[in-house]
Parts: structure tokens; C-alpha cells; sequence
């Protein structure tokens, strides 16, 4: 029997705050059985520190995963069950001799979860200074699937222009903005939301979220039948 071509996605993690963002998005693929290559980069293990008190080590990179894939938005450990990560490789910021830092390396695409305008800026510039940006460079000239979910307001013209160029490019722009219309009660729906949409955009399916379905108020049913229990 042949043994199944493995085809990653690239989940890369900047600096920006939302660390939960990019929790919900690895979650979501490995519960779609998808096989994931992880680079967080350098600024994102102080933020992923500060946001959840984690510290992400290169040594113990599964050990400090499945913690952070347990801790829920609102920063309780052991929100989720932790996940199976025998598909999920780790690459270190600084490997830039890293299989994905090749176009001859099978991935799906690349998603930026979430994305700094530092990190936008260097993708959009093709500066190419870390591993991530790398990626995203390779990503982009493979014409692969890029999903850039930029996290940061407000946004200024610099950042505007480099955004634009990332859609010029072939990049799909996604903003970290929660909706409302799904009913959300928990800062966790609100950050399902935002991962649900870098999974559509990325074309994985997951249940994430509640779909418009073109009814008016439909988000409410659930609240009012449950205050009515």
C-alpha cells in the first residue's frame, strides 16, 4: 500500500496579540484532519507569554502546544480536550534552511495567524528576515494560498499600502474583526468566529461558527430559549 502524501499547511504566529486566534486555527485543522508545519516567530513567544503566560520552548515545542491548545480565550487551562499532534512538525523561527522555506516542499498554503503589520510589512516587502516571512514569500510565488488575518487598529497608510499589495499579490487579507449575527455569548465565540473565517478562507470545513441563513434574528433563539429553561 502506498503510504499517504503528506501536504501540510503552514500556520505561521506573529507578535500581534490574539494567540487565541491562532489556537482556535490549529484546532481546527487537526479536527479536520488536516496535517499542520507550525513556525512561531521570535516576537509571538512574548506575546503568547504575556497573553497566557505559556512560555513556548523550542526543546519542549509539543509539551508547551498542547497546553496552549487547552487553554480557552478567556485564559482557563484545559478548555479543550488536548489534540492529537502526531501531524503537527515545529520549525524554529530562525531554521531558514527549514523544509518549507523551499517551493520543492508539498503545502497547501500558509496561514497568518495572526499577522502584525511588522510581519505584513516584511511579507509585502519580501524581506524574507525570518522563517515566517520566508514562508510567505515562498507561498506567495508558488501561487499557493496565503491567509494574512491582520490584528491591529487603527491602520495607517503604510500598512493600508502593504495590505493592498498582499492582495495584488495573491494573498487573501482577512482582519481579526469578530461578527455578532452568530449569537456569541463567550469570548470564545467571538474568537471562533475569526479562525472560522481563516478556515473558509483556507477552504478547510469546520463548525466553528453559526452561519447566516438569511433569517432575521435567528442569533437570539438560543439566549432566549435558554433564559426561558
Amino acid at each position: 500500500m502506498t503510504e499517504r502524501k503528506r501536504t501540510p499547511w503552514v500556520v505561521g504566529v506573529s507578535g500581534a496579540s490574539g494567540t487565541p486566534y491562532a489556537a482556535a486555527v490549529l484546532r481546527g485543522l487537526l479536527a479536520a484532519g488536516e496535517s499542520v508545519d507550525l513556525v512561531v516567530s521570535r516576537a509571538s513567544r512574548l506575546t503568547l507569554l504575556d497573553e497566557t503566560g505559556i512560555a513556548f520552548r523550542d526543546a519542549h515545542w509539543r509539551e508547551d502546544l498542547a497546553q496552549w491548545l487547552g487553554r480557552g480565550a478567556d485564559g482557563k487551562p484545559e478548555t479543550f480536550a488536548r489534540p492529537e499532534l502526531d501531524d503537527v512538525r515545529y520549525w524554529g523561527a530562525g531554521d531558514l534552511a527549514a523544509g518549507p522555506s523551499s517551493g520543492s516542499y508539498p503545502v497547501k498554503g500558509m496561514l497568518i495567524v495572526p499577522a502584525s503589520t511588522a510581519c505584513v510589512a516584511g511579507v509585502a516587502l519580501g524581506l524574507s528576515k525570518d522563517l515566517l516571512q520566508r514562508v510567505a514569500s515562498v507561498t506567495l510565488k508558488e501561487r499557493r494560498r496565503l491567509v494574512v488575518a491582520v490584528r491591529e487598529t487603527p491602520l495607517n497608510g503604510q500598512t493600508l499600502r502593504h495590505l493592498v499589495a498582499l492582495d495584488e499579490a495573491g494573498a487573501i487579507v482577512l482582519p481579526a474583526s469578530p461578527a455578532f449575527y452568530t449569537g456569541a455569548t463567550h469570548i470564545q465565540d467571538l474568537v471562533d468566529f475569526v479562525a472560522g473565517r481563516v478556515l473558509d478562507a483556507a477552504g478547510v470545513p469546520h463548525q466553528l461558527y453559526r452561519r447566516w441563513e438569511g433569517e432575521l434574528g435567528s442569533s437570539r433563539t438560543p439566549r432566549e430559549a435558554s433564559a426561558g429553561d
